[in-house]
């Protein structure tokens, strides 16, 4: 800020001079002294004045409307609504969300810093402030392969840039328990350029827990209990409550919420694609969740507004107070959450549900050409069984982690699995589609609830490459050639032909379209999911397939170099004892 803006700011908040813009006879959410203000708030320069009686040269009139800090999602990934940047923040905006933290990590484990660099370009054609994270853990373990890496000297690089926050979210828990070289490499480099570093420490507890958080890690999104959000709350760590498209944590957490450690939770989406947006909203969707378990508007608000911009750093956010900026939401009531008017920087973004700036893209052209798959084949899919007790990765309904289970399956006499229609377990297959390494890996799925036909996906956190399952290798290995000739995304097959499809040319794992056109080819690849192949109605088809293959989710996956168990933190016999 120049000496003439500070001057025209202490002016204007003076009231010697008129505002840019005020917003007359608002019910203005008090994030610090806790109440509700009524009175005008002043704009100038894209910044709060003051809260009070003022005149301006644009008013707009709330009308007892209550006037909030524009929400903060302190953790998502864009590239998990399979939108690019400039849509995001259309679909956001109206909900009331004027910042995110967002961590690239899918595009970057696919681009690497060419990925990064295009998300921190295309980040500009939105009013949508997006705060990201560089990625910490790329690939996730070295159990995988990925398209990009990250490592410490990347990472200081990047922090010097200046356009990044700190460091996304530390995956390689065990690795920093351990105290493991690469780790600490990382880690010191963020911490010597003062940063906030993010954490995905799921399950880990007790002294790991202490060892994880002394290493200067803040946060955790990954609790799914009351017991570990106290334990990460209790080291000094902030908890991101998470309710996504596919993990439902929020409601679970706001058990343990307390006016004493409230000051410590937030809200994020983690991945949140359209089709849940457009139905149910984005914060303002997590907010009536929090009001409808017994929290406070205010402290329901403070979750989703000065928690986070105080975890951060973003001093200038936050709350409605003076020198701050002017992201404010206009809301019906405290109760639905509803936003009638957005502002960003003072400037209205959003009016009744509708994003109200153009809609520009930066040019993805470079995004494109992701798949190197060599040689690949139905004989790679092909098992060598010695016994017909095999482990399984058996869904959990509900979330993103497995458990590791024992099952008697069928063979032929070659020792391949066989389908039974009486058994819910079929072949899941992971495919490398970044280096050319040819790797093939096969393991079995538990509860997927499959058929028919295959299902096969470019979307396979965190190193994205091909997850694929189905009920023979012939239908997997359709479908994979069928995936990779469309240039990467969802892709259901049965008998030979493409059910339903879904192109993600920008790396594979986003699109250039809108998010209505994607909640549309999502409706039609759910249907068909569940009453062409049969998969079962309780499970999210998409959403939970491509988790298989993230090494850090416990209790096993699959990566493209074999059966991965996460407790041991090492690969996994097929065959079971």
């Amino acid at each position: 800020m120049s000496k003439d803006q500070l001057k025209k700011l202490i002016d204007t908040a003076a009231g010697r001079i008129p505002a840019q813009a005020v917003i007359k006879n608002a019910r203005v959410v008090d994030v610090f002294g806790g109440g509700i203000i009524r009175g005008d708030i002043a704009i100038v320069d894209g910044v709060i004045a003051g809260v009070g009686e003022y005149q301006g040269e644009t008013v707009y009139e709330a009308e007892g409307l209550y006037a909030a800090p524009g929400f903060i999602d302190s953790h998502i990934h864009i590239e998990s609504s399979y939108v690019t940047p400039e849509e995001i923040g259309r679909l956001l905006v109206p909900c009331g969300t004027t910042t995110i933290i967002a961590d690239p990590h899918e595009i970057v484990n696919v681009k690497g810093g060419q990925g990064m660099e295009y998300m921190l370009e295309a980040a500009k054609e939105t009013a949508l402030d997006i705060q990201y994270m560089l990625p910490s853990c790329v690939p996730a373990t070295a159990f995988e392969n990925s398209g990009g890496a990250v490592g410490a000297e990347d990472i200081r690089t990047w922090l010097k840039d200046g356009r990044v926050l700190g460091l996304g979210e530390f995956m390689n828990y065990r690795g920093v328990v351990r105290g493991e070289g690469f780790a600490l490499d990382c880690l010191a480099a963020g911490l010597e350029a003062g940063v906030s570093i993010d954490g995905h420490s799921p399950r880990v507890e007790g002294k790991d827990l202490n060892a994880y958080a002394a290493a200067g890690i803040i946060t955790d999104h990954e609790c799914t209990t009351v017991e570990e959000m106290r334990d990460r709350i209790s080291r000094g760590m902030y908890v991101l409550m998470r309710h996504g498209s596919a993990c439902h944590d929020l409601e679970n957490l706001l058990e343990g919420v307390t006016e004493s450690n409230a000051g410590r939770c937030m809200l994020c989406s983690d991945d949140r694609q359209p089709k849940t947006i457009l139905e149910h909203g984005h914060l303002d969707h997590h907010l009536r969740l929090c009001v409808s378990k017994g929290i406070t508007p205010l402290n329901a608000i403070r979750m989703a507004t000065l928690n986070a911009a105080q975890c951060y750093g973003l001093s200038d956010r936050g709350a409605i107070s003076p020198g701050r900026r002017a992201d404010i939401v206009l809301l019906h009531d405290l109760e639905s959450f509803k936003a009638a008017k957005v502002f960003i920087c003072g400037e209205l973004t959003a009016e009744h549900g509708k994003y109200l700036p153009p809609v520009k893209r930066r040019d993805a052209s470079a995004m494109r050409s992701s798949f190197f798959v060599k040689d690949f084949s139905a004989d790679k899919l092909r098992l060598k069984l010695t016994s017909d007790k095999v482990h399984t990765i058996e869904l959990v309904p509900g979330g993103v982690v497995t458990k590791k289970t024992v099952a008697v399956v069928k063979r032929d006499a070659a020792g391949d699995f066989v389908y039974d229609p009486g058994a819910d377990i079929v072949k899941m297959v992971v495919v490398e589609r970044h280096k050319n390494t040819g790797n093939v890996a096969v393991a079995l799925l538990r509860g997927y609830g499959i058929k028919s036909g295959a299902v096969a996906l470019s979307v396979a956190h965190d190193s994205h490459n091909i997850i694929a399952a189905g009920v023979s290798n012939e239908e997997i290995e359709f479908a994979v050639q069928a995936l990779i000739g469309q240039g990467g995304g969802i892709l259901l097959a049965k008998d030979g032909k493409v059910l339903e499809a879904m192109p993600l040319p920008v790396a594979g794992i986003m699109c250039e379209q809108s998010g209505e056109w994607v909640d549309a080819k999502l409706t039609e690849i759910h249907r068909a999911a569940h009453e062409s192949l049969g998969i079962s109605g309780d499970v999210e088809p998409v959403m939970t397939l491509c988790f298989m293959a993230l090494p850090v989710i416990p209790e096993i996956k699959l990566t493209d170099m074999g059966l991965f168990d996460v407790t041991s933190f090492n690969f996994s016999c097929l065959e079971a004892e």
